[in-house]
């Protein structure tokens, strides 16, 4: 577990479903993912003058293929902030690893200050929902059980990627996480828990579920539109979230969308 500390508060950002290929041609429902997420990734250069940590909440790569994650690690790399990653539907854990060969990356632990930040892969090869493994459940539970007996930890945030609270689209219904209520009754154990960072429908949400404040964040490409029957795309345009942590376990938060520019996109597409 890296450990961290800096100054009050701890100022995160996150950045997730950049869906990028290996080729810089690539297109998510004819919107060219690589241009998309440098957009995004200009802004938040020019909004944001300090930043501790980046959360990369998974669907990093469409393709799943070497280049893509090495091109995501090279946009970081012009943030000058360290950042941790998870797989999501569209990512190879395997390939993602060996990106991040001598980097942290993929570490699933951090401590900053007096908040853990807890990293969970909730992905399954070929399934396009998300379930946590056996494994994956008994490191939370185990993370969780050391950060209530710490001194140092007063706080704890937790980041996945697929939602674990159901979707707000019909067709969203089965592509969440389906073991949601085994992760909250581990949650619900540990009165630290103050926060769950999630990516997957491409959408900005802030809402409580279970006594636990999630967040969901747009992605920096296509974005889902919300309260319909059968897919389709939002107009809205691509993003980030910031996300400041207190000493206290109060959060401050804002999505930050790409203004000025106008995204092409197949904005009658039924599906991808």
């Amino acid at each position: 577990m890296t450990t961290l500390t800096t100054h009050s508060p701890i100022k995160l950002v996150q950045i997730t479903d950049t869906h990028l290929y290996g080729t810089a041609s690539g297109t998510l429902l004819k919107m060219n993912t690589q241009d998309s997420m440098d957009h995004v990734v200009k802004i938040v250069r020019e909004n944001e003058e300090k930043i501790d940590f980046i959360l990369a909440t998974g669907d990093i790569a469409q393709d799943a293929s070497l280049d893509a994650y090495q091109n995501f690690i090279k946009a970081m790399g012009d943030l000058s902030a360290p950042f941790r990653w998870i797989p999501g539907n569209h990512d190879s854990a395997r390939v993602m690893e060996e990106a991040a060969n001598g980097t942290d990356a993929c570490e699933k632990l951090v401590q900053i200050n007096n908040w853990q930040i807890i990293f969970l892969d909730t992905s399954i090869e070929g399934q396009v929902h998300g379930r946590l493994s056996q494994g994956e459940l008994d490191f939370l539970d185990d993370s969780l059980a050391k950060a209530s007996e710490s001194g140092e930890i007063e706080h704890c945030l937790v980041c996945l990627h697929h939602n674990p609270v159901k979707g707000n689209a019909g067709w969203m219904r089965d592509i969440g996480l389906h073991n949601r209520l085994q992760f909250f009754n581990i949650l619900k154990q540990y009165p630290k828990v103050a926060c769950i960072v999630y990516g997957h429908v491409h959408q900005d949400l802030d809402f409580e579920h279970e006594g636990i404040r999630c967040l969901c964040t747009p992605s920096t490409c296509i974005q889902f539109k919300p309260n319909v029957t059968n897919f389709a795309l939002d107009r809205l345009n691509p993003g980030y979230r910031t996300i400041q942590l207190h000493e206290d376990g109060s959060i401050d938060t804002e999505v930050v969308r790409v203004t000025g520019y106008t995204f092409e996109a197949d904005f009658s597409s039924g599906g991808y």
